[in-house]
């Protein structure tokens, strides 16, 4: 399935939602294909990244609605009185401080967790590096006649190259989740505000 094919049939399993919700969906899962296609692999193997179209369109819709489940709640909430706004008021150095912990912390575990990937990658570097450096030495040694140390080398060059190949993979797998994550998080907080806004403007 090409990413037309995939998009068309996302749409007309979500075709119960508002348009404005179906354009959004779409649209972000084009650019994550897009996204995808400019690193290197094919609209297909993306599409297959993402999942079936039954399952995601499914994941869509519970997500909006429990989306317009909260927006209704909020809706019901009563107005605060002038005391509670005062108590909120004077209470707001302990609040914000306490805010902007949270969110310092969030920040440094996404931080974290890049750093992570980050040193993967960077063994990953290590071991593709050592790969022909391996060579050339175990080629070295077997020239001037340590076979033994020669051979030792090359095997390990070897199992190095191995390794890097595996490492790879992981790496390329890992990366592309944290993407994934990310954008989903973005798009989560994106329709959060778009719901206070409009809350706002009703």
């Amino acid at each position: 399935m090409n990413k037309q094919e995939f998009l068309d049939q996302l749409k007309a399993r979500l075709s119960d939602l508002p348009s404005k919700d179906i354009e959004d969906r779409l649209g972000f899962y084009n650019e994550m294909i897009e996204d995808r296609v400019e690193e290197g692999i094919t609209e297909e193997e993306a599409i297959r990244e993402i999942g079936s179209v039954e399952k995601l369109a499914s994941q869509i819709m519970e997500e909006i609605a429990l989306s317009k489940n909260v927006k209704k709640q909020r809706k019901h909430h009563r107005k605060l009185k002038a005391w509670e706004i005062v108590l909120l008021a004077l209470g707001s150095p302990i609040w914000i401080s306490l805010l902007i912990a949270a969110v310092a912390v969030i920040l440094s575990l996404y931080v974290v967790i890049w750093a992570l990937v980050a040193s993967v990658w960077a063994v990953f570097a290590s071991l593709t590096a050592c790969a022909p450096v391996g060579f050339a030495m175990g080629i070295g040694f077997i020239l001037v006649g340590n076979s033994i140390t020669g051979i030792a080398m090359l095997g390990t060059a070897l199992v190095c190259a191995g390794l890097s190949i595996f490492m790879f993979f992981g790496c390329k797998a890992i990366t592309q989740g944290i993407i994934l994550l990310t954008k989903k998080i973005f798009l989560a907080i994106q329709n959060y505000f778009k719901a206070e806004k409009e809350d706002h403007h009703e």
